[in-house]
């Protein structure tokens, strides 16, 4: 089993930046890829970006390329998410996930992660 805890979510002006952090505890070594996900009221869960746990290659959605940056520590099991130039349609609920072998085409997709943290909230105002 894998647990995963999100901080560092609050509410910033358009513009301006957060950096959420996941730490995961339990069986962390059997963790091959980490994704963020986020979910705005009334959509679907959409992905963010992805970075493989060993190698540290990363994966990113169209749109938040060149302005979000993830990253993880592998001492402190530590997953991030740094978010600049953030905008209103950034706002959402920001879940990481734990799942199954790097494939960076794959690690797009919800099904391929096994777990999932609770989430935190990010709220972008124009």
């Amino acid at each position: 089993q894998v647990q995963l805890v999100e901080s560092g979510g609050g509410l910033v002006q358009a513009g301006g930046s957060l950096r959420l952090s996941c730490v995961a505890s339990g069986r962390t070594f059997s963790i091959p890829t980490m994704g963020w996900f986020r979910q705005a009221p009334g959509k679907e869960r959409e992905f963010v970006a992805a970075i493989s746990w060993r190698v540290g290659n990363t994966y990113y959605a169209d749109a938040v390329k060149g302005r979000f940056t993830i990253s993880r520590d592998n001492a402190k099991n530590t997953v991030y998410l740094q978010m600049n130039s953030l905008k209103p349609e950034d706002t959402a609920v920001y879940f990481c996930a734990a799942g199954a072998a790097w494939i960076a085409t794959m690690s797009s997709r919800p099904s391929w992660y096994n777990y999932w943290g609770q989430g935190t909230q990010v709220t972008v105002s124009s």
